[in-house]
């Protein structure tokens, strides 16, 4: 599970700007369901932000 929270975290610092679950998904390999889960518990960690419904950025934000 660690890797794949990292897989995400790497996939979002590389888009660079607010990506969908879709793409992280395609980027990472992992299932868009497991990701929109994962993206929960990042969140939930400090790790992820949703700077807009239905996109997601890496760190906490604001």
């Amino acid at each position: 599970m660690e890797a794949k929270k990292q897989a995400i975290i790497t996939a979002l610092e590389d888009a660079g700007e607010p990506v969908r679950p879709g793409d992280i998904a395609a980027a990472t390999g992992i299932d868009k369901a497991q990701v929109s889960k994962l993206m929960k518990k990042l969140q939930a960690e400090g790790k992820a932000h949703s700077p807009k419904r239905c996109f997601w950025a890496a760190g906490a934000g604001a």
